[in-house]
């Protein structure tokens, strides 16, 4: 669950630091790919490597065109309109995901179903391997694209200076609808892999505030902060299950959330920006 948020907060991040919008949707893009890898694998019967794919594909193509058509059209507007324009399209995600697939409960079946590796005496499901394997290879990817291409340092420069990428030759408005993309995208592997572990339904979304802690807690803005944050809320919720009063475990993300709003506002991998006026 830690490697979920992490990869939940990890597009968080992505849209912040390329923007500076907080994107309170990325919770039910996740729902989108979860329910749309289920509707080609249970409806259509497409394999289910393939559906992976078609549905991350489908959900990223999704976030570059509500880019392009919807939220490039309100920059330079406040940042509580921004905000409350995303809460509106989570909210009309889950109309649509009500509307379209109902308010069933559903489970998607995967080539790890019901099979576990003994570890020491300790079953571990194939399942939650697979989220964690997932998660690594796709943080890898991600720093290597980030890194290592031309379109990668390309979309930092327009992240930290839109101006100057622009007056270098640098597309700004692609690479920002490149990278809605991107987060879409991983929003969508982070659905569609947690989908066999906690079923899909309309409220899968929510889990987008538990990822908010996270990447508020590793430092909004910082990468590997959104993926340490993730783990560590994952931990938190589990020791607060065991050693804590029952039901401690549902609001022990916002707790810390508050605690490090309170404390260090920042995060444990943000910097304080100051501005001269």
């Amino acid at each position: 669950m830690g490697c979920i948020y992490g990869l939940v907060a990890l597009g968080f991040v992505l849209i912040y630091k390329a923007t500076e919008l907080v994107n309170f949707a990325q919770g039910d893009l996740l729902m989108l790919g979860a329910f749309t890898c289920y509707m080609l694998v249970v409806w259509y019967g497409v394999g289910y490597w393939l559906a992976f794919v078609l549905a991350v594909a489908a959900v990223a193509v999704f976030g570059a065109v509500l880019d392009a058509t919807v939220l490039r059209r309100v920059i330079g507007q406040p940042q509580f309109a921004l905000v409350m324009l995303t809460i509106g399209l989570a909210a009309m995600f889950r109309a649509f995901a009500s509307i379209t697939w109902g308010s069933e409960i559903y489970t998607l079946p995967t080539p790890f179903s019901a099979k576990a590796t003994r570890i020491g005496g300790v079953a571990v499901s194939h399942e939650y391997v697979s989220i964690i394997v997932g998660t690594v290879l796709l943080c890898g990817a991600l720093y290597a694209f980030f890194t290592f291409t031309r379109v990668g340092v390309a979309m930092q420069a327009a992240s930290q200076n839109q101006l100057a990428a622009y007056y270098m030759g640098i597309p700004v408005k692609r690479m920002f609808s490149l990278v809605w993309a991107i987060s879409a995208g991983v929003a969508a592997i982070a659905g569609v892999l947690l989908a066999p572990v906690s079923l899909i339904d309309i409220n899968l979304g929510f889990i987008g505030l538990k990822a908010f802690s996270a990447a508020v807690l590793g430092g909004f803005g910082s990468i590997p902060g959104a993926l340490v944050g993730g783990v560590t809320i994952g931990l938190i919720e589990l020791f607060s299950g065991v050693y804590l009063p029952q039901g401690f475990k549902d609001v022990a993300a916002y707790v810390v959330l508050l605690l490090v709003l309170a404390v260090r506002p920042q995060g444990m991998f943000g910097t304080v920006g100051r501005k001269k006026v």
